[in-house]
Order: structure tokens, then C-alpha cells, then sequence
């Protein structure tokens, strides 16, 4: 054979050979396979056995447990209810307890009620008996009454209707008025107001100059003494003379501040008899002061004979001649009211000389227009009215009324002389250097701020000082407690802010001094 075809026989059986192998070898591995695979098969069939075997094994023991605490459970709740209900039990028997005892409580007072019920009736029986029998004696004393006053109960209603009506009526016209004069104040104050706008750039060196003292003094010592321990020397004459005692730098002098000219007058003369004296002490200063009243009443006096001998004006009344006198110690507008009524009397004279009338009643009635500014500041009123007043209570003559009414022009002149005083007033004010309108609204001013702390109840007195920039209240200290001078200085302060206009602001200083006297015999 020829050696290819051996070549392909040997290589064809290798095929074969290698085919047959592998076919082999994949069959036998195909077996191995399978049987691993059943053995895989044959274990998990074991475990899932185990598995479902626990699992039933779990479930029951789970079951028991539930079955247990179910039972459990409801015994707890079983116990619970019933416990509460016990409970609610006892507390219904409570309840029941407390309803009856309600009860038996509301029937024992149905009980007292019903006997206070009869027991009111009774009283209201009786009562009604009372009242039929007072009725009938109203009846009775009515007629008595009729008989007394003759008139019937329709007269004696109407009279007193009327009496009422009468008082209403009254009472109106009190109110009417009141009224009225409220609106006059309120008027007058505007117009103050104007004229102080008006006439204020010249207010302080003529104030100055018109409401202070000047007293000189030995040496510089005295002021120390003038003071006193703790002030009280300075603070007692303040307080008996209203006048502010000013001590400062100005060697061997004191000065003496009010708008009063007859307080600052009379606390001049006390310090200068006490400087004099040499014993300065409340009780010296006290005594000092009524000697230097008694000398300045004199004083008065004496400046009112004069004037009138001045004049030539006899058969004046004594008390207008002191009024007269006062005046010394009054200005207005800074002429001085005294001599502006001498002066006035001495034109009203030569201007009665030229038109032939009577010259001596013209004097009087010139002397005596202005006799209201001696007390226009203690009394209501214009000094106008005031001076009117006067004249009629110590029997002026007709004439000279009428010409102190109309020199301002209030009243109708009903005579040629008091044309005259309305003239001569004139010619007398106008002159050049005469008047200067700021003391008239400054001591208006410091007058108010009295009249106003005077108003209030337990005042006693009260002094403006410091130029109006200080009121000193001295207060009854059996009326007004120390809890009241607080108040007290609160509603005066609030009056004085509502009713007057002033620069700056005004001190309200409220003063109780309790004092106990006794005399060793």
C-alpha cells in the first residue's frame, strides 16, 4: 500500500481514536455531572425538610406564646373593668349619699321657709293695718294742718311751687351773674396781657428801683446776726413783715424786696430799731415789728393831715384821711398815688378858678379820686368802685361820688367839676417823666399771686416775693396737715400756670409753723 494511503488510514483512525475519546470523556463527565447534581438535589431536599420542620416547630411555640398573652390580656382587662367598676360603684353610692343628705338639707328649709313665709305674712298683715291706721291719722293731722294755716293741700302746693320758683329763679341769676363776671376777669386778663407785651422792654430797672429798701448797717457782723442760728432770725421777720430780706456782698447794707411799700416800710423801721437795739431774737423781732406797725399807722396819719392842710381841704373824715396817708407807701405806673392826688387837687383848683365854679369842692374832689388804691389790693374791684364805695360810707357829697366814678370815664360826668378831676387826672398822668405803665402791671402781677394762694382753704396768709418769682404760703396748722401742704403746693401752683402769664418760672413755698405759748407768774 502505498504510504499515503497508510498516512490517511493512521490519520483517519486518530480522528476516529480522538472523537471516540472525547465523546467518551464527555459522557463520562455528563455522568459525574448528574450525579452531583442529585446529590445536590437530595441535600436540599433534606434541609428544606429541616426548614419546613423548624418553621412548623416555630409557628407552634409562637401560637402558644400568642394564645398565652391573649389570655393573659383579657384577664388583666377583665380584672380592670371590674376594678372600675367598683369604683363607680362606690362612687354612685356617694353620690346617692350626698342626694339624700341634700334632700333631708332642702326639706328642713322648704320647712323654715314655709315658716318665715306664715311669719311674713303675718307682718305684712299687720302692716297693712299699720298703714290704714297711719293714713287715717295723716288725714287727720292734714285737716288740723288746714285748719291751722287756712289753706288747702292744693294752696300750701302752690306756695311752695312759687317759693321754688322764686329760689330757682334766684339761683339763676346768681349763675347769670357769676357768669358774667367771669367773662369780665377773662377780658380784663387779655387786656393785661396786651398792655404787658406793650410796655415789658422797661420793666426791670424801674421795678428794681420802685420795690426794694436799702437799710445800712454798722459793720458787716450784724448781717450774721440779722441771720440767726440756722436763719431763724431772718425767716421770723420775713415771715411777720412779707418781705423778702435779701443779704449779699453789698458792705455794711441789707436790702429789703416787696411791692407792699407800707410791709417794706414797717420791716425797715423794725430792722433799724433792732440794729439799734442790738438784741435780735424771734420774740425782740416780734415786738419790734408791732412798735414799727404803730409808728408807720402814725406815719400814715400824719402824711393824710398834711396832704389835706396842703390842699386847704378841712372836714374830711379821719379814716380818708389815713386812707390818704396810705397812699405815701402806693404808686402807680411809678408816680407816687399821694402826691399824684395833691397834684391833681392843685390843677383840679386852678382849672375850677378859670371856669368859675366852686374851687374848694373841686380840691376835695380831686384829693380823693384815686382814695381806692389805698386798698385795691385787700378788697375786689377797680379802685374806681372802691373809691366810690368809700366816699358814700363816710357821707362825701353827691358831686364828689360822681367825680371819683367817671375820672376814668366808667360812669357819665354829671357835673362841670368832674369834667375838671377827669382833666386835671390827665394833665397830671401825661406829663413828661410822670407814669411808667410796668410797676402798675408788676404789682397787678405779685397782687394776684396773693389773691390766688388766699383763695385756697387753711391759708392763713401769704407773701409775694423774690420780684414775683416766690409766693410764701403760710398755712392754719390745725386745718392743713403736713400731707396737705403737698397738695396744697400742687393746686397752686396748677392755679397760678392757668391764670397768669409770667416770665421763667414762680416758686410756691407752703410754710406750717406749730407754736405753743405760755407765760411763768
Amino acid at each position: 500500500m502505498p504510504p499515503i494511503v497508510i498516512g490517511i488510514i493512521v490519520v483517519v483512525v486518530l480522528l476516529v481514536a480522538i472523537i471516540v475519546t472525547a465523546f467518551v470523556s464527555k459522557t463520562v463527565a455528563i455522568n459525574n455531572y448528574k450525579q452531583l447534581e442529585e446529590a445536590k438535589i437530595g441535600n436540599a431536599d433534606e434541609k428544606a425538610r429541616e426548614i419546613i420542620d423548624d418553621a412548623l416547630k416555630t409557628a407552634e411555640t409562637k401560637k402558644r406564646e400568642a394564645l398565652l398573652e391573649a389570655k393573659e390580656e383579657a384577664i388583666r382587662t377583665k380584672n380592670e373593668i371590674e376594678h372600675e367598676s367598683k369604683e363607680r360603684r362606690a362612687e354612685i353610692q356617694r353620690y346617692e349619699k350626698r342626694v339624700l343628705s341634700k334632700e333631708e338639707t332642702l326639706d328642713k328649709k322648704s320647712e323654715a321657709l314655709e315658716k318665715k313665709e306664715a311669719k311674713l305674712n303675718a307682718k305684712i298683715a299687720e302692716l297693712d293695718k299699720q298703714k290704714e291706721e297711719v293714713e287715717v291719722i295723716k288725714n287727720s293731722h292734714l285737716q288740723e294742718l288746714e285748719k291751722i294755716s287756712g289753706l288747702t293741700a292744693e294752696q300750701a302746693k302752690e306756695y311752695l311751687l312759687k317759693s321754688v320758683e322764686e329760689d330757682v329763679k334766684h339761683e339763676t341769676a346768681v349763675r347769670i351773674k357769676e357768669m358774667d363776671r367771669q367773662v369780665k376777669e377773662e377780658a380784663d386778663k387779655k387786656a393785661r396781657d396786651y398792655v404787658v407785651n406793650a410796655i415789658q422792654r422797661c420793666a426791670a430797672d424801674h421795678v428794681a428801683e420802685t420795690t426794694i429798701s436799702v437799710v445800712q448797717l454798722p459793720n458787716d457782723e450784724m448781717k450774721g446776726r440779722i441771720i440767726g442760728r440756722e436763719g431763724r432770725n431772718i425767716r421770723t421777720l420775713e415771715t411777720l413783715t412779707g418781705v423778702n430780706l435779701i443779704i449779699d456782698d453789698t458792705p455794711e447794707a441789707v436790702v429789703l424786696s416787696g411791692f407792699d411799700g407800707v410791709r417794706r416800710e414797717i420791716a425797715r423801721i423794725a430792722l433799724e430799731k433792732l440794729i439799734v437795739d442790738g438784741r435780735i431774737h424771734p420774740a425782740r423781732i416780734e415786738e419790734m415789728v408791732e412798735k414799727a406797725q404803730k409808728d408807720v399807722e402814725s406815719i400814715i396819719r400824719e402824711e393824710g393831715e398834711a396832704a389835706t392842710l396842703e390842699v386847704g381841704v378841712h372836714g374830711i373824715n379821719p379814716e380818708l384821711i389815713r386812707l390818704l396817708g396810705r397812699m405815701k407807701f402806693r404808686t402807680s405806673y411809678g408816680q407816687n398815688a399821694l402826691k399824684h392826688s395833691v397834684e391833681v387837687a392843685y390843677l383840679a383848683g386852678l382849672l375850677a378858678g378859670e371856669v368859675g365854679v366852686d374851687v374848694r369842692l373841686a380840691k376835695r374832689a380831686g384829693l380823693l379820686h384815686d382814695i381806692g388804691k389805698s386798698v385795691d389790693q385787700e378788697m375786689e374791684g377797680t379802685h374806681v368802685q372802691i373809691g366810690a364805695d368809700l366816699c358814700r360810707k363816710y357821707k362825701e357829697s353827691a358831686v364828689v361820688v360822681n367825680a371819683v366814678e367817671a375820672h376814668h370815664g366808667d360812669v357819665e360826668p354829671e357835673s362841670l367839676i368832674a369834667c375838671i378831676v377827669q382833666a386835671a387826672d390827665t394833665i397830671s398822668a401825661a406829663r413828661p417823666g410822670a407814669r411808667r405803665e410796668t410797676l402798675e402791671t408788676y404789682t397787678n402781677r405779685l397782687k394776684q399771686l396773693e389773691d390766688i394762694s388766699n383763695s385756697f382753704k387753711g391759708v392763713d396768709k401769704s407773701f409775694a416775693i423774690q420780684a414775683g418769682r416766690e409766693v410764701r404760703v403760710m398755712v392754719v396748722p390745725e386745718k392743713v396737715t403736713d400731707d396737705d401742704m403737698v397738695l396744697l403746693a400742687r393746686d397752686i401752683s396748677k392755679q397760678i400756670e392757668d391764670e397768669l402769664k409770667y416770665p421763667g418760672q414762680i416758686k410756691v413755698n407752703v410754710i406750717r409753723e406749730s407754736r405753743v405759748t405760755d407765760y411763768a407768774k
